[in-house]
């Protein structure tokens, strides 16, 4: 239901900004554990789909970093740049200037650029885009087919767009997060945290400074979701069983819960797990020996007080799966940075371990 919304939306959102100069929405990507085909117990039942925004004519999107802290709260701000338009047409009609057009025209033709309109300074403000982008899924609402027969009421947030979808007794939940993409890859930055990063923490281990609760309005968390999701699309495909790693997955985060370790790092184990043990073992006939695998990476992660970032810095990353060249050759990321200072936490590891073992 949600992808089929979405598709419709995309059209009428394309015809919608088509003459003006608001940021252009394009398809959207499904994100997070329930479009990847699995979800953690603490799931919180929302469909996250990221809609990439485009600059509009006469503009251009510079994701610039900001905090260079642990890779969980780094964050972008977009500059937003204006670019000449005088040689450029739009169906037969020659593109206003920013750049060379002379305010009075500009006025005059009540035309105004997203520097005036959606950003704070020189940078795109996540809360003016996204009460812009609220504004345009409510005028796009009564345009789309799923209006017939659904009801929609909007659920307060200010770095994205949630509502309610209800009809009879079914209900859903979709939160749509929109982002730039930086360059052509399958890095982005989005304009609230993705479920892994609200569910990263764990007992022991803290994958995200306490100050990163606070988020400025021109700060854009990055997010690997996209890419992450693009990694298990590969693997599924090249599977005796395309679903066999989903179904780990789901072991460790659901029937195994509650041993202290989060959602997110048995997301990255097993991930790891995929790029080590040839998929052709991924066969149902193998599902235990699989699980044991994904215990002992996990343990060997534990007993070295490292658990490496899936995206940075890993070599085995398949080359479907496109980085930014500011991403390129970068030093792995010690996701257990954490357990190799505080002694104590490493400790609780270890125990919570021999308890996940005996289970």
């Amino acid at each position: 239901v949600t992808a089929e919304l979405m598709e419709s939306f995309t059209r009428v959102f394309v015809d919608s900004v088509r003459n003006s100069f608001y940021p252009v929405p394009q398809e959207a990507i499904g994100v997070g554990s329930a479009f990847e085909g699995w979800s953690p117990r603490e799931w919180d039942g929302v469909y996250r789909v990221l809609i990439p925004l485009n600059p509009p004519p006469g503009h251009a999107f510079h994701p610039e970093l900001n905090s260079a802290g642990q890779v969980a709260a780094r964050t972008f701000s977009v500059r937003v740049e204006l670019v000449c338009t005088c040689k450029r047409e739009q169906l037969g009609k020659q593109l206003l200037c920013f750049v060379h057009h002379s305010q009075e025209e500009l006025r005059r033709k009540r035309k105004r650029s997203l520097l005036e309109t959606l950003c704070t300074g020189s940078y795109l403000d996540v809360e003016k885009t996204s009460r812009w982008f609220r504004q345009l899924v409510r005028s796009s609402w009564l345009h789309v087919p799923q209006s017939y027969s659904w009801h929609l009421v909007f659920q307060p947030c200010t770095r994205s767009c949630q509502f309610q979808l209800s009809k009879g007794k079914k209900s859903l939940t979709v939160e749509m997060l929109f982002g730039v993409r930086q360059g052509d890859s399958d890095i982005f930055v989005v304009s609230q945290p993705t479920e892994a990063q609200k569910g990263s923490s764990s007992i022991f281990v803290s994958s995200q400074p306490a100050e990163a609760n606070f988020i400025a309005s021109t700060a854009w968390p990055e997010t690997y979701a996209v890419a992450e999701a693009k990694f298990f699309h590969h693997v599924a495909s090249q599977m005796p069983c395309e679903n066999l790693h989903l179904k780990c997955l789901q072991v460790f985060t659901c029937i195994l819960s509650g041993t202290g370790f989060s959602s997110s790092t048995w997301k990255t184990v097993v991930m790891h797990v995929l790029t080590t043990v040839p998929l052709s073992r991924w066969s149902r006939r193998e599902f235990a020996r699989r699980l044991w695998d994904i215990m002992a990476y996990l343990r060997r992660c534990l007993q070295l007080k490292r658990l490496e970032h899936f995206v940075l810095g890993n070599e085995r990353l398949p080359a479907e799966i496109s980085l930014p060249p500011a991403m390129q050759g970068v030093e792995p990321l010690n996701l257990f940075e954490h357990l190799a200072q505080n002694p104590a936490a490493h400790r609780e590891a270890m125990r919570a371990y021999g308890q996940l073992r005996f289970r």
